[in-house]
């Protein structure tokens, strides 16, 4: 099976989850996507990142954009999961999470951990999943990847923003420079020049031939 690169379309399957049976391209629709991989059912550091997500939910709402976790546990340890999630996170999570038993959707995305990375991470010879985050567009393509040990809890804040960028550079000609945050100053694409940048945004700064900063004209 090839390896999933930016660019690739995501994987299609069906699949269980605590929102009932679904298809994933059917899932996503018209709208982007997160998809977010867990090692397994109550373990630590997924629970705070779960009760994160749900607390996040207008969030991502508001960039068009629907969650999904996975965990390689069944549908009713899943249940009893969310119940712990929601009292020590005081949030009401209503996302899907997929029931992943035989980790056909994790080896499907290249989510398994192995022995070599992690051997706390394989159990009597079974492999857990690592963090595994994809931002998925509307186009069912995959634009951004993120792989954490299973020991490091996500910052999903720095998940919204990238989301943030890349949207955004869909709209604009622009790129983001680093630690940018929404409102800031953006990068001119290389592509445009900068008398067409000029045409384009309310202000443009060349800071050096090949780096251009600009202000974002006002969105409606």
């Amino acid at each position: 099976m090839p390896s999933l690169r930016l660019g690739s379309v995501a994987p299609d399957f069906s699949a269980e989850t605590t929102s009932g049976p679904i298809n994933f391209h059917e899932f996503i629709g018209d709208s982007w996507a997160v998809l977010f991989s867990h090692p397994a059912d109550f373990t630590p550091v997924c629970t705070t990142e779960l009760g994160e997500v749900a607390k996040l939910a207008p969030e991502f709402e508001k960039r068009n954009v629907k969650v999904i976790g996975l965990s390689t546990n069944g549908l009713g340890d899943h249940a009893n999961w969310v119940d712990d999630i929601n009292k020590v996170n005081n949030v009401n999570l209503v996302f899907p999470i997929i029931a992943d038993a035989d980790r056909t959707v994790a080896t499907l995305y290249d989510m398994l951990d192995s022995v070599e990375h992690d051997a706390s991470n394989v159990v009597n010879g079974i492999p857990f999943t690592v963090r595994s985050v994809f931002v998925i567009d509307p186009a069912k393509r995959i634009r951004l990847i993120l792989t954490y040990p299973a020991s490091c809890g996500r910052n999903f804040d720095e998940i919204l923003r990238a989301i943030d960028s890349l949207q955004l550079s869909d709209r604009q000609p622009i790129a983001t420079p680093a630690n940018w945050q929404p409102g800031e100053d953006v990068i001119v694409h290389v592509g445009v020049t900068t008398e067409r940048a000029k045409e384009i945004f309310p202000t443009v700064r060349e800071a050096l031939p090949y780096l251009r900063f600009a202000t974002l004209p006002k969105e409606n």
